[in-house]
């Protein structure tokens, strides 16, 4: 048995706590928030027999096995150090935290100490996605010449919303941008020329971004997200000998088509129960009972250049955070 701790209290935590029940041998056990009346509220509504009103109290916890931090991203390294500091494993969630100085750090301490830590990315855990790179590794669609995907969301936010407000990392890229940005990654790698473009709010945050990533192999990605309007929330990978469409939303698709050059499509689909962070935690489980210290699916390595990529784009849009 896995005894989980989940450290904040908001939306993706509740969700998360309800996708744990569905994983096999995971057992929530308890929650900590900055405050005890909310700690205790989501403990109710959920079944946590233990709520603390300190994160550095259930990163303590010695019956805790590993702590989904599901803060605002502005938080992520405060709360992942103060669970690594524990020795505690940590599942943290995307994007990493606010910039490429601060991952490495954790990134580093993690390994220092042999804890495990892995970015909740879970598109990367997500059974489709898998198959479609199995599919592409196998040759399905040959070489890959092409990745293009779309986040957009309908607004408007108030100034204040995490979304939008600088101190807390708002803006499309961060919330939004790193999936596309990370599907192109999981598919091409690094891109050797990165160019980007912005409309930047009152806050000095993204609302708008476009990225074309470059690859010296001729490939190019070409990627979006905003909240200005609600898009497609899709994506397709092109190929020397055919392509694959993922439907909407593309970073948890129901199923997607493939097209062989020559062939009829086929759409391969499976059925996929809760909201899907079942599978990052089926991942975590995976990993500590192996003793692994990182997840070959989610590895340090591609936290870490996909960090390196959104600190380039925003230097090239004029976003800062400080």
């Amino acid at each position: 048995m896995t005894r989980w701790g989940i450290l904040a209290t908001g939306h993706i935590a509740a969700r998360f706590a309800e996708d744990l029940r569905l994983v096999p041998g995971a057992e929530l056990v308890a929650v900590g928030s900055r405050t005890a009346e909310t700690a205790q509220r989501f403990a109710q509504r959920h079944g946590v027999p233990r709520a603390y009103a300190s994160w550095a109290e259930l990163a303590a916890d010695a019956e805790v096995d590993v702590i989904y931090v599901a803060t605002p991203h502005a938080a992520h390294y405060e709360a992942a150090r103060t669970c690594l500091e524990a020795g505690r494993p940590a599942l943290v969630e995307k994007p990493f935290t606010l910039d490429l100085a601060t991952t490495t750090e954790l990134v580093d301490t993690a390994r220092t100490a042999g804890v495990f830590l892995m970015e909740a990315m879970w598109m990367r855990c997500n059974p489709l996605i898998l198959r479609v790179r199995e599919l592409i590794a196998d040759g399905a669609i040959g070489t890959v010449t092409g990745v293009r995907a779309d986040f957009g969301v309908e607004g408007p936010f108030p100034p204040e919303h995490r979304m939008r407000a600088r101190a807390l990392g708002g803006g499309a890229l961060l919330d939004l941008g790193v999936y596309p940005v990370s599907l192109a990654h999981l598919l091409l790698g690094t891109p050797q020329h990165v160019r980007a473009w912005a409309k930047l709010g009152p806050e000095g945050t993204d609302e708008n971004t476009g990225l074309v990533f470059g690859y010296d192999s001729g490939a190019i990605a070409t990627l979006s997200c905003g909240m200005v309007g609600a898009s497609g929330l899709t994506a397709s990978i092109t190929g020397t000998a055919g392509r694959i469409e993922l439907p909407e939303p593309f970073f948890r698709p129901g199923g997607f088509t493939l097209h062989r050059s020559g062939a009829e499509p086929e759409t391969i689909t499976e059925e996929l129960v809760g909201s899907g962070y079942q599978y990052e935690a089926i991942e975590v489980q995976r990993c500590l009972a192996e003793g692994l210290t990182e997840s070959p699916l989610v590895p340090h390595s591609a936290t870490l250049e996909i960090m390196a990529l959104l600190d380039d784009i925003r230097a090239q849009i004029g976003v800062s955070y400080l």
